[in-house]
This record gives structure tokens, sequence and C-alpha cells, in this order.
């Protein structure tokens, strides 16, 4: 094969992917359930920014910020599943350079994206609950906006020398990544030189963004906490807390499938590498396709659009 375009120095022009290395009959059986959440997260999310579209009611910043989570859950589920389902349905494991990086890139930067966006709708709520009365004069269509664009440019920023660094690795040994999707250091580990600022980098980045929002949130739902316990009305306790429910399961799905993700790549010796194949697979699937239920169901401004919505169909 021809030499790739780009700066890495390689005797061929794509990657392989190999999913589930030592059990690779489970592709068959996972198709029909990867499937049917993919086809569900596509669905709901769709549905979820149609009816925010449509409904003038849901014209406000919270929902704007749904709507970002939703776009942001779109574009990660398409970036990962249909290649993967390609693989399981028609055994196609070849992917390109170009393709293979970009992958990578958009992984890395949505990912962030979501966290910081959990963050930002923190604060929503924060400001929503503890400064009602200042909430409509600080929660503007203006601040979503710039939140939006800090969202995108942070993360896009951090994660490009990501992209760079592997971009720049010289790959002269072989081209098989042992993964169902091109990871940095899935792929890093093909190169044939020294990765250890790639690794260095990727982990004090990651944990500096993701760990920075996780701060913050936790703070956010602190201050959340002290000033409805404050609050001395009956009933008005869980009318407060009732209106973050969503945006917490949310934050726990999200958190709860990284973090079993990175305790699965740590104790890597410990566990078959196909369950952390799995998992980073899942964690592509399983947020996108329950975010917008839980949303769709607890809130009763969204519910009410949806049936709106299909009153018109």
């Amino acid at each position: 094969m021809a030499s790739p375009s780009n700066g890495s120095t390689a005797s061929f022009s794509e990657f392989l992917l190999i999913c589930f290395p030592n059990y690779q009959s489970w592709q068959h059986w996972l198709s029909l359930p990867l499937s049917l959440l993919f086809l569900l997260a596509m669905g709901a999310n769709t549905t979820l920014l149609i009816t925010i579209w449509l409904e003038a009611s849901l014209h406000e910043p919270m929902y704007y910020l749904l709507s970002l989570l939703s776009l942001l859950d779109m574009v990660l589920c398409l970036t990962v599943i249909p290649k993967v389902l390609v693989i399981f349905w028609f055994d196609l494991r070849s992917i390109s350079f170009s393709a293979c990086f970009l992958q990578m890139f958009i992984m890395n930067s949505f990912l962030a994206m979501e966290s910081c966006t959990f963050m930002v709708m923190a604060y929503d709520r924060y400001v929503a609950i503890c400064h009602p009365l200042r909430y409509p004069a600080i929660i503007t269509d203006q601040f979503v906006g710039r939140a939006t664009m800090f969202i995108v440019a942070r993360n896009a920023l951090f994660s490009l020398p990501v992209l760079i660094l592997s971009f720049q690795l010289r790959y002269c040994a072989e081209n098989i990544i042992k993964n169902c999707i091109c990871t940095n250091l899935s792929v890093s580990k093909l190169s044939c030189d020294d990765i250890t600022f790639n690794w260095l980098y990727q982990f004090v980045a990651g944990w500096t963004l993701l760990g920075s929002d996780l701060i913050l949130i936790v703070l956010s739902y602190s201050f959340i906490l002290k000033a409805v316990l404050r609050i001395k009305a009956e009933g008005a306790t869980a009318k407060a807390l009732s209106t973050c429910g969503s945006h917490f399961i949310l934050i726990l799905f999200f958190s709860t499938v990284l973090l079993v993700l990175v305790i699965t790549n740590l104790a890597r010796k410990r566990i078959p590498p196909d369950v952390p194949i799995l998992l980073n697979i899942l964690h592509h699937l399983i947020p996108p396709a329950l975010n917008p239920i839980v949303y769709g169901v607890r809130t009763k401004e969204i519910k009410q659009g949806i049936l709106n919505l299909l009153r018109r169909l």
C-alpha cells in the first residue's frame, strides 16, 4: 500500500480495527442490541430537538443547553457506532489514516464538550434555585451563546494537541488496532516512537478538563442543597429538587460509565482486554440513548411538547 500523505512514516495507508480480539464471536450477538440502542439514541434525540425547535414555550436557555447536549450526543454516536456496526455486519475492518485521526479528535473533544455542558447546566440550576430573582438577568440567550462558544473553543483547543501528537508519530510496525474505535492510546501503541509525552498530555489534559468540570458541578449542587434545606415552605423543597433531578440523573449516567471505563483500563492486567472495549462502545451509546428519555419523562414541559408534536403529525 502507498504511504499516507501525512507526517507519519508507514508502509500502509490504513488501519485495521479488530474488535474483541479474544472473543470475536461476541460481534454477532452484540450487533442487534447495539443497533436498537443506536436507533433509540438517534430517534429520541431527534424528537427532542424537533420538539424544542417547534414549541415556543421551550425557547428558554435551559432547553437550549439541553439541545446542545443532544447535538453532542448525536455527533458522538454517529462518529463511533456506524463504523462498529459495519465491522460487526460486514467485517469491513479497514479505516483510513484521516478517518481514524478524525474519529479520535471528535471523540476526545466532544466527550470533553459534554462534560463542560453538564457544568454549565449545573450553573444554570444553581442560579435558578439560589438566585431565582436574578435568573432572567443572568441566564439569557446571550449567556447560552457565549457558553456554547466557550464549550466548543476550550475543548477543541485542548484536544487538538492529542491529534497532532498522534499524527506526527512514525507508524512503522503493524497496522492492527485491537479496538473497535480509534482511541489515542490504541493507535499510538502502533508507533515506533516514544509515546510517553503523548500519553502524559492526554492524561493531564483529560483530568484537568473533566476534573475541573466535576469540581464545579459538585460545588453547584452543594450550594443548591444548602439553599434547598433552608426552604421552610411545605413542598417547596421537593419542587426545587425535582427541577435538578433530571440533570443529576444525566450526570450520573455520564460519570458512572466513564468511571467504570477508567477503572477497567487501570486494572487492565486483571480484566480481559475485551471488557474495556465493550465499555468504551457503551459509553458512546447508553448516555445518548437515555438522556432524552429521562428529560422527556421527568420534564412536564417537554412531555407536553412531544404530545403536541405527535398531534401535528
